[in-house]
């Protein structure tokens, strides 16, 4: 297994890979148009020349970071891959000065287990929500928030 920065050749896996479970209702849907915008932020777990996680580490404000669009294949559920991704984007935010880290999900339990606590939407700073205006569920947001010191 292979954790490694995303680069363009990656961005229709990715795609495939997290859209496949935002029609499912499990999270949101990123476009092509996002995924190339943000692909600095990406880091994606590759198997045998395929990925099969990917992970983002989105910087929002001073010393504050978003995880976000993780999502792994199917068959690697439980296996560790989500873990390792939020781990590596965990170290990568701690060399970069950030000391809090936030996700907005709909997999709650996935992140008590790794530390991040649920909190109050209105903790977050305004900042946080200039991305949400581009949501069909904006201003209904259904996502738990989690917050992680660092």
């Amino acid at each position: 297994m292979i954790y490694r920065k995303a680069v363009f050749k990656d961005v229709e896996a990715v795609h495939k890979l997290v859209n496949a479970y935002a029609d499912k209702g499990l999270m949101l849907s990123r476009s092509r148009n996002v995924l190339y915008e943000t692909l600095r932020d990406l880091l994606v777990a590759e198997h045998d020349g395929v990925i099969i996680g990917v992970g983002s580490l989105h910087l929002t404000w001073d010393e504050l970071a978003e995880i976000r669009a993780l999502a792994v294949a199917p068959h690697t559920i439980k296996s560790g891959i989500g873990r390792n991704i939020v781990e590596t984007l965990v170290g990568e935010a701690k060399q970069l000065g950030v000391k809090t880290l936030f996700t907005l999900t709909y997999q709650p339990e996935f992140f008590a287990k790794l530390g991040f606590e649920e909190v109050s939407k209105d903790l977050l700073p305004h900042k946080v929500w200039k991305e949400c205006i581009n949501c069909a569920k904006f201003p209904n947001c259904d996502e738990t928030a989690m917050m992680r010191k660092i």
